[in-house]
């Protein structure tokens, strides 16, 4: 069985203070997986620590079978949208063009056949007709699906999403996690932080819950139990009416 993500023994500290405790988990590749905890449980961290982009302490991180470092250019990273600067005068197509400059070298422009990749990108995430409007003029929802065009730009096997329904607005979130579902049945590997308990059995094959430490990880109908709830959340009950918890 292949595994996109392998982690032995992953830790995270911030300023003495502990963000991630001694993690190891395999994440098997091919489907569409939910990171989901509490605020501050360490989802964010997580996805930048096997990304390398945060120090970290481990045993071993391996993604599609490699080092970081050596499955670089076939990990996609969509950011949250807080950590964008919208206000960057960069056109949609120019946005999208990015995700493919890993695979062009040092100093190397893209080429027609890159631009033609981007424009069917956005194609795909139905914003070819924004092409080249400034990013900043988009709404949330649109914003968010550029960037997941940038990500399918890259060609990459793996994509690591940051909170990307948050903001967006209900048609996006519907055609973001359809086009996330047939990238999963084209065999591409997603992972993605989420914090809507509601919507988690309905999008994802897998659940990953954690607070600073692995609490459980499986199928939805495993993961969604009041018990486990309560250990990552501290007090389910604020979470009984978003989501149907086995007893």
């Amino acid at each position: 069985m292949l595994h996109a993500v392998e982690v032995d023994q992953l830790s995270v500290s911030y300023f003495e203070t502990t963000a991630l405790e001694r993690l190891s988990v395999r994440l098997t590749s091919g489907q569409l997986i939910g990171i989901i905890g509490p605020n501050g449980a360490g989802k964010s961290t997580f996805i930048k620590a096997i990304m390398g982009l945060i120090p970290a302490e481990a045993t071993s991180i391996r993604l599609l079978g490699q080092s970081a470092k050596q499955a670089r250019t076939q990990v996609a990273y969509v950011p949250q949208r807080s950590a964008i600067d919208w206000d960057f005068p960069i056109r949609v197509i120019d946005a999208v063009l990015i995700g493919c400059y890993p695979q062009l070298g040092l100093f190397k422009r893209p080429t027609k056949q890159h631009r033609m990749r981007a424009r069917a990108c956005l194609d795909r995430v139905g914003m070819l007709d924004y092409a080249d409007r400034q990013i900043g003029e988009l709404s949330g929802g649109q914003q968010q699906r550029v960037f997941l065009a940038r990500a399918l730009a890259q060609e990459a096997d793996l994509l690591l999403l940051d909170e990307p329904f948050v903001g967006v607005d209900a048609g996006s979130e519907g055609v973001i996690i359809d086009l996330l579902r047939v990238l999963r049945d084209e065999g591409k590997t997603i992972l993605v932080v989420h914090h809507d308990l509601s919507k988690a059995a309905d999008y994802f094959d897998t659940l990953l819950l954690l607070n600073r430490r692995i609490i459980s990880v499986g199928p939805p109908q495993d993961v969604l139990h009041a018990d486990l709830i309560e250990a990552a959340y501290g007090n389910p009950l604020a979470f009984l009416q978003k989501v149907e918890v086995s007893s």
